[in-house]
């Protein structure tokens, strides 16, 4: 694998109004939206977020409760790569190496293409390719 940068960090929030409070209201970060509060604009990060637990676990399991048997994440960390195929190559990569991959790689509708693990951690681990980004 050959990660190019970190694409964008989220702490994984089962509470986005107290997290809210934090980010916004206190810390001051200019985040927009409504449940998923996000900045491309925050130096240092190409994408800064505040991700709801029930997005996480739709993302990645595709039920907005997460499992009861998995590590509940803390943050999402996502690491981008050359191009889409690297994203595939890496999700081989992975599971040869005895990862479980959350979801297989696909093509987002904003058109990132992601594939993400459980790290032991706790957090989710994307390996992504964001156009936009490059």
């Amino acid at each position: 694998m050959n990660v190019k940068f970190v694409a964008s960090i989220a702490p994984v929030s089962p509470d986005p109004a107290a997290s809210r409070r934090l980010y916004v209201d206190t810390i001051g970060l200019a985040l927009e939206g409504e449940d998923y509060i996000h900045s491309e604009d925050i130096p240092g990060s190409g994408s800064f977020g505040v991700w709801p637990l029930a997005q996480a676990s739709q993302a990645c399991f595709g039920a907005s409760d997460w499992p009861a048997d998995r590590i509940v994440p803390q943050a999402s960390i996502e690491f981008d790569v050359a191009d889409a195929d690297a994203v595939s190559a890496a999700e081989t990569e992975l599971r040869d190496k005895g990862y479980e991959i959350l979801h297989p790689t696909r093509t987002e509708p904003w058109g990132q293409t992601v594939v993400r693990v459980l790290s032991p951690e706790g957090l989710i681990i994307g390996i992504s390719y964001v156009p936009s980004m490059h």
